[in-house]
């Protein structure tokens, strides 16, 4: 990997975002949207509101940044740049480190937009420092960049890139502990949801929830969602081919 190299990926990849005001609206506005939906669905029940709501201020970015990643990688692939730009001496993984960093810097005004709206705009009550909760927003939503460039490996159209989605996103958002707690679960899916990284996600949403300060628990929840981040980044370095098949 090669530092200007990357830099100049990531330089080109937000050039493209600023002519793709759908793609920007998506990332940025929709979990502003989708959390201010949630505040009025629980008008009569405040409560409910900060118990759900902190837990999808994480979810709601990592949705949105595995979809727009997913379908921007395929279509640089489908369209012969991803070709171009690996003859170049250009490598995967600087390839791949310049779409994270890109989406990474997207990732970190969703999370402030949409932190700040659900603390001071919307009412949300956590115990915890609001920066706790900025932390665990911005590492789901580069979790969820680094499952889409991974997933855009694996897919020969946008529409595939998309319905990699339910396999997933659907599973973890079911066995994350977000309608019912993890130990209530049947064993086996208990052990499932022990080994996907949104179960940590929530998990460490909670610990600021119910916490001033952060606690072990929520170090080993965020340094487990940010590992597994990095581990599907090297996996898409890993898998990443020039063209569909």
């Amino acid at each position: 990997m090669n530092a200007s190299r990357t830099l100049a990926t990531a330089a080109r990849v937000l050039h493209q975002l600023r002519h793709d005001p759908r793609s920007i609206a998506l990332m940025v506005f929709v979990p502003c949207v989708m959390l201010f939906l949630l505040r009025y669905v629980f008008d009569g029940s405040e409560r409910t509101f900060d118990s759900i709501g902190a837990s999808l201020l994480g979810i709601f970015p990592l949705i949105t940044m595995f979809l727009v990643a997913s379908i921007a990688t395929l279509r640089e692939r489908t369209s012969g740049t991803l070709e171009r730009l690996l003859a170049m001496p250009l490598g995967k993984g600087d390839l791949i480190a310049g779409y994270a960093l890109a989406f990474g810097l997207v990732a970190v005004v969703q999370s402030l937009l949409a932190t700040g709206l659900a603390l001071w705009a919307l009412g949300m009550d956590v115990i915890g420092s609001p920066w706790l909760l900025l932390l665990v927003a911005l590492l789901d939503a580069l979790l969820g960049t680094a499952l889409g460039l991974f997933v855009s490996a694996f897919a020969a159209s946008e529409f595939q890139a998309v319905q990699f989605m339910p396999a997933v996103i659907f599973p973890q958002l079911l066995l994350c502990g977000l309608f019912t707690a993890r130990e209530k679960m049947q064993p086996v899916l208990e052990g499932i949801s022990n080994v996907l990284p949104m179960s940590y996600a929530v998990d460490a949403m909670t610990e600021v929830q119910r916490y001033p300060d952060a606690t072990g628990d929520f170090t080993r929840d965020v340094l487990i969602v940010a590992a597994c981040a990095l581990l599907v980044l090297a996996l898409g370095a890993a898998t990443l081919r020039r063209r569909t098949a």
